[in-house]
């Protein structure tokens, strides 16, 4: 099936849809229904070859902002998925594709609390009727999704609450449209690094406000901690420097067609100096589209 091209004329309403798509158990329907709450037509588990008729059914008629799942259930279907996606982008429907993922570690952990089979727990694996358990049927499910992972915005939910996850949903696909996205990212190392990071920035070897006792219960995006941090020779060098990295090479991330770069900053408890540098790179590049900010440790217990 073919869509109509849409009108170029003005007053006219540029459809959006948003595809869900990752590893099972890390988060597909904790994210559709924030979608739901946010004004999203959605529909689960649509087969890939499905998807145009859908949104021709749907413009003009019931919304014109929808929100579609997809996933390995599908599987038989999954190669149809990018060459649909590209022809929703050139008939004029602005698409979005959300991966989420998460650690290997993290997803045995939620299958065994929930006590729910994995989708290709029944998928037969080389020859005779041997059966995967459940660490092989994470590792077919990765690898039948790599592509469609390299051609998404990535949210690595290892260490989000459900809370969180909807939060950086909906931040996300209310970012500005741009032909390039900055996502600035603070995390602590002891925690783990983000599956979804391009860059990862190690500053756990610049001056910690954590040892001066009248800035530990603070942030780094506190004025005193920021202060404290200007201060620092140091900080200011490593900010400089990685102003300077990303500013050479973005401009071939965007010949590339990305959409989204992920920016990870670290330190040891993603509290002070990744958050500081994180809120002031975000400043720096903001003059033209407002980059997504996320701080990993923060916002986890931040009331939300």
């Amino acid at each position: 099936m073919t869509l109509v091209p849409l009108p170029s004329g003005g007053g006219v309403a540029v459809p959006e849809v948003v595809l869900i798509t990752g590893i099972s158990g890390s988060g597909k329907s904790v994210a559709l229904h924030a979608l739901e709450d946010a004004g999203y037509y959605c529909v689960d588990n649509l087969p890939p070859e499905l998807l145009e008729s859908l949104i021709q059914l749907e413009l003009g008629e019931y919304s014109d902002r929808l929100a579609i799942a997809v996933d390995v259930r599908s599987a038989k279907s999954l190669p149809h998925l990018l060459p649909v996606m590209q022809r929703l982008r050139a008939s004029g429907v602005r698409i979005q594709s959300i991966f989420l993922d998460a650690s290997t570690d993290t997803l045995l952990r939620r299958f065994s609390e929930t006590r729910r089979r994995h989708p290709l727990s029944d998928e037969h694996v080389g020859e005779g009727d041997a059966r995967p358990a459940l660490l092989d049927a994470i590792g077919l499910e990765r690898e039948l999704l790599s592509e469609i992972r390299e051609a998404s915005s990535v949210i690595d939910t290892s260490h989000l609450r459900a809370a969180q996850l909807r939060s950086w949903i909906k931040a996300s696909v209310n970012a500005p449209a741009s032909s390039l996205t900055l996502v600035f990212e603070s995390f602590a190392f002891k925690h783990g690094v983000p599956l979804d990071a391009d860059y990862v920035f190690d500053v756990r070897m610049l001056p910690n406000p954590y040892y001066i006792r009248e800035l530990r219960p603070q942030t780094g995006r506190d004025a005193d901690v920021a202060r404290y941090l200007e201060a620092q020779p140091e900080v200011g060098e490593m900010l400089v420097q990685i102003e300077a990295f990303l500013r050479r090479w973005l401009p071939a991330f965007e010949q590339d067609q990305r959409s989204y770069l992920t920016v990870a900053i670290g330190c040891t408890g993603g509290q002070h100096r990744s958050v500081y540098l994180v809120e002031q790179l975000a400043r720096r590049f903001g003059v033209d589209a407002p980059p997504l900010v996320r701080h990993r440790e923060l916002d986890a217990r931040d009331p939300l």
